[in-house]
């Protein structure tokens, strides 16, 4: 097949989901087209059978604000009219899934029959589709495509509620390279982070208030006061300033470590003990699983897709919103029990292998193309 990829090219988990599903894609034949704006960052060298189409925005004085949303669509047009692509499948629905639309509306007077699928993979859901100018045009968006996907079974029903959409919704998980995922311990960085052996959780996240990552410090403030304990932080974004200004009123600024934006996630995961994810909202939870597949076990909030990924009480642990010193005791109860800890870590590194590997929803993808294709 020839397929059309387009999606946010940052840091965030629908780039990273959409970026590996494309490659991997490619690895089995089909011909991949990224359309963005930029290059994403998963695409860090040649793949074979991957072509990228950069979106090129007009900067003219008549317009105040750049118009991204129809320069996608024109490049769109330009990609299946020459590349003869089968279908564009969209991540995120605000502006990708209406620009495919436009795309698709202007075609039909050429006799094309472009297919559309959607993934929905959270805040376009949760967050901004809510906002009373985007709704009835997400409602529309996600209504008029071929297809929908949902990264887990919360995020579809969620969807359905908020929107009173009558349309069926494919739930494909998020997934994992299990291979480059697992651990693999560096002692000499380890010891660099921890040199007095002391134990070590980390949270990954774009600090964003829905990530709640000062609760992760206060956590961190809890722990410390039975076990030595260092704190990893991984990411950057509009809450970085008052988790540094926490740290330093809680005389934690020598046991958080602020690493910001890391591409080399492993060996940072594999120097930790345990995952943090106090998140108030969590459609899925991408940096979680990366976690449980290098041996990690999490403790996290009870919110969206967590408890799909998470299996309370045997790869991690579940706590309400806001919960400091439960989250604390979980993570007390794992740190003071090696063989406790060890059977949670084999137990998250086997959940993720057996649930969430590539190999296992790749094909999930391919089938619901092919069905949609049908169509």
């Amino acid at each position: 097949m020839k397929i059309g990829i387009t999606c946010y090219p940052t840091y965030g988990g629908s780039g990273v989901v959409a970026t590996e599903l494309g490659k991997e894609l490619a690895a089995l034949g089909h011909e991949i087209h990224f359309i963005s704006y930029a290059l994403p960052r998963r695409l860090s060298h040649f793949v074979e059978n991957i072509y990228f189409h950069e979106v090129e925005i007009s900067s003219y004085p008549l317009f105040e604000q750049q118009l991204y949303g129809l320069s996608l669509t024109s490049k769109m047009l330009e990609v299946i009219e020459y590349e003869k692509l089968d279908l564009i499948h969209v991540h995120y629905a605000i502006p990708h899934a209406v620009s495919a639309y436009l795309a698709k509306q202007v075609l039909k007077k050429e006799n094309s029959d472009i297919k559309i699928i959607t993934t929905l993979h959270g805040t376009d859901i949760t967050l901004v589709g809510l906002e009373p100018s985007f709704l009835p045009l997400v409602k529309f968006s996600i209504e008029e495509s071929d297809g929908v996907t949902a990264v887990s079974r919360f995020l579809k029903e969620k969807t359905i509620t908020n929107y009173h959409i009558n349309k069926d919704i494919e739930v494909i998980h998020n997934f994992i390279d299990s291979e480059a995922y697992t651990r693999n311990v560096n002692e000499n960085f380890r010891n660099h982070l921890a040199p007095n052996g002391e134990k070590i959780l980390v949270h990954t996240s774009n600090f964003r208030p829905v990530k709640r990552v000062t609760d992760a410090i206060r956590v961190l403030h809890k722990v410390r006061e039975q076990i030595p304990t260092k704190l990893l932080l991984v990411g950057d974004g509009p809450d970085r300033s008052e988790c540094e200004r926490l740290a330093r009123e809680l005389d934690l600024q020598k046991d958080v470590i602020f690493l910001g934006k890391q591409d080399g996630l492993v060996e940072i995961l594999s120097a930790s003990d345990i995952f943090l994810m106090p998140s108030q909202s969590e459609s899925f939870g991408l940096s979680a699983l990366e976690g449980m597949s290098c041996g990690l076990p999490v403790v996290s909030t009870s919110v969206g897709g967590l408890p799909e990924l998470i299996v309370h009480n045997e790869t991690g642990f579940i706590a309400e919103i806001g919960d400091i010193d439960r989250m604390a005791k979980y993570t007390v109860q794992l740190l003071k029990n090696d063989k406790k800890y060890k059977v949670f870590s084999e137990n998250s590194r086997n959940r993720a292998v057996n649930v969430f590997e590539k190999k296992l929803i790749i094909p999930q993808y391919i089938n619901y193309y092919e069905k949609v294709m049908g169509k």
